[in-house]
């Protein structure tokens, strides 16, 4: 059965404004005045999230300073610990009802997995996971994050792919919590320079692997007027 899948591609909004929509379109999907599921496709300017499991010894850097070099800071409801969006990054936030698909979360986050490594190998980068921990890596190094919080089992929260991101920002952190980790980019694998290309085609094949994986159709709303 085929299931209509709404991507928005909201460009690069603030992290707060798009925490929002995300909150009221889970909601609306929980209380069915939203039919269908939807993907909400973004690039934040530089903020650090904390999750449930984010643990002191992840945010060497005090609050403050990251705040002067212009990073905000969020405690969010999601699963994992901490995490950086930034310019570059591809930020997928799924509005999925898992009562339509399965309920099971290590389904769903295996499926998120799946979903990205596809992605990536249409690109040329082979993807693979980590045994007990959740994202996606190439080559030993980090590639992909995945954080999320079902409620009413609708989720929120998703993901975020490395595209042509400045991988400096993530010294200020220790992503994910897992220490000594390496982080990497499709821009810094596959030695392209041509970031906005890059971008557009990594956009595109997230969408594509996404509906293949899930089993939709891809409805992209009408720009408003």
């Amino acid at each position: 059965m085929t299931r209509p899948l709404e991507v928005r591609d909201l460009g690069r909004r603030p992290y707060a404004e798009a925490l929002e929509l995300q909150r009221e379109l889970r909601r609306r999907r929980a209380e069915r005045e939203l039919d269908h599921d939807v993907l909400l496709l973004t690039e934040h300017p530089p903020v650090v999230t904390l999750g449930r499991g984010t643990r002191p010894t992840s945010l060497p850097y005090p609050t403050a300073l990251l705040e002067r070099r212009g990073v905000e800071v969020f405690e969010v409801e999601r699963g994992g610990d901490v995490t950086f969006h930034g310019p570059g990054q591809l930020v997928g936030y799924p509005i999925v009802d898992l009562s339509d698909h399965r309920r099971d979360l290590h389904w769903y986050l295996r499926r998120l997995e799946d979903i990205l490594i596809s992605a990536i190998e249409r690109l040329g980068v082979p993807g693979s996971r980590t045994p007990g921990l959740t994202g996606v890596w190439t080559a030993g190094r980090k590639i992909a994050s995945i954080g999320i919080h079902v409620k009413q089992w609708v989720t929120l929260h998703g993901f975020a792919l490395n595209v042509t991101t400045d991988l400096s920002w993530f010294d200020l952190i220790v992503p994910c919590g897992i220490q000594q980790v390496v982080m990497t980019s499709l821009a810094e694998e596959l030695l392209r320079e041509d970031r906005e290309a890059l971008e557009g085609e990594a956009r595109q094949a997230v969408i594509e692997a996404f509906a293949e994986h899930f089993g939709y159709e891809i409805v992209v709303p009408a720009p408003a007027p």
